[in-house]
């Protein structure tokens, strides 16, 4: 929020002198705001009139350069460095910290190669040096070295201007996952309501089987009782039999 804030603050002191600034004075104000070691945003400078005015003057050079700053890298001053106005050491600066704002756009983590390809810097110790004192202590970027795997791990990072006709794809994007997040979300309630079906069809058939497995218990407990009734049955006949014989065989009294 204190980034943002510094950044408003700035656009807004620059944007009162561009309302007046002409020609050479307007030029001279890109060259400040493209060198101020705080400013990283050039959006609304760009869409001054009085700015606008230098397109197809001797002074367009310098509206390249304000759009470079908005939008570009520092590979994109290499490949037309004919068409940009020398660099002074502090934007060079400036423009390799957009470089590195410009890729963690899409990459969390960027490997040093490609970095020091991007920025053409030749050491570790100097890629290392401009991502901590330049970038991190600045607050455009957090993030963490690793020099193990030799790449820096992107945390935060400040948004830069967006470039012409970047909003629409933006939005478009925005839609796009919006239809995919839908999807997602019909498919997963489809799976819950499968789930639940499948739930109650497992609750009848576990009560189902319970219910038989009562039926087999009290079937099974009626038989032993029956049985039980039986021998009791049968035991007491037995008695009564063996009475009638011991009976039977003892000797009869004469009158």
């Amino acid at each position: 929020m204190e980034l943002e804030q510094q950044q408003a603050e700035l656009v807004e002191q620059f944007l009162a002198l561009g309302k007046t600034a002409r020609g050479r004075a307007a030029a001279e104000l890109i060259l400040h705001a493209t060198s101020h070691p705080s400013l990283f945003a050039f959006s609304e400078l760009l869409s001054l009139a009085h700015i606008l005015e230098l397109q197809g003057t001797d002074h367009s050079i310098f509206l390249d350069l304000l759009r470079l700053f908005a939008y570009g890298t520092w590979a994109d001053y290499k490949k037309n460095i004919a068409n940009f106005p020398p660099l002074q050491p502090q934007q060079e600066l400036k423009l390799k910290q957009l470089t590195v704002l410009t890729l963690a756009e899409t990459k969390k983590v960027l490997p040093y190669d490609l970095l020091m390809q991007q920025l053409d810097i030749s050491n570790v110790r100097e890629l290392e040096d401009l991502l901590i004192n330049d970038c991190m202590y600045s607050g455009i970027v957090r993030g963490k070295l690793d020099q193990c795997r030799r790449c820096f791990e992107v945390q935060f990072a400040a948004g830069r201007d967006l470039r012409p006709g970047q909003l629409e794809i933006m939005i478009q994007t925005l839609t796009n996952w919006l239809a995919t997040s839908d999807n997602l979300l019909l498919t997963i309630q489809e799976r819950i309501k499968w789930a639940d079906s499948m739930s109650e069809q497992e609750r009848r058939h576990r009560k189902e089987v319970e219910d038989k497995a009562e039926e087999v218990r009290k079937s099974i407990k009626a038989e032993m009782d029956i049985r039980g009734q039986q021998e009791v049955y049968a035991d007491g006949v037995a008695l009564v039999m063996d009475s009638v014989e011991e009976d039977r065989g003892r000797p009869k009294r004469r009158r």
